[in-house]
């Protein structure tokens, strides 16, 4: 019973930690996830690194995409689109 009070500080710790990064991390990452896969012709989107465009193809077989921008046709690879950012753009477009 003694070495139980011994270890649980470091269990709650781990439990806490788990909660509070872990799990909330992989929410994102599967939301993420989720969104990449629901890309679509047309949507307009923002790269992380802050370009803006329009999809204009999607290609399956290397997960890229060819977004049109002001200065011409871009391609990227999906996870280099902005989950965030694009849903702040078209929530702005929305209304």
């Amino acid at each position: 019973m003694e070495s139980l009070g011994q270890f649980l500080p470091l269990i709650l710790i781990f439990a806490v930690a788990y909660f509070f990064m872990i799990r909330p991390q992989i929410k994102r990452q599967k939301d993420e996830k989720k969104f990449t896969s629901e890309l679509k012709k047309g949507d307009r989107i923002i790269t992380k690194s802050g370009l803006h465009g329009k999809i204009v193809e999607m290609n399956d077989k290397d997960f890229s995409c060819v977004i049109e921008t002001m200065a011409g046709r871009l391609k990227f690879d999906r996870s280099a689109i902005s989950m965030e950012m694009s849903k702040k753009l078209n929530a702005a477009s929305d209304k």
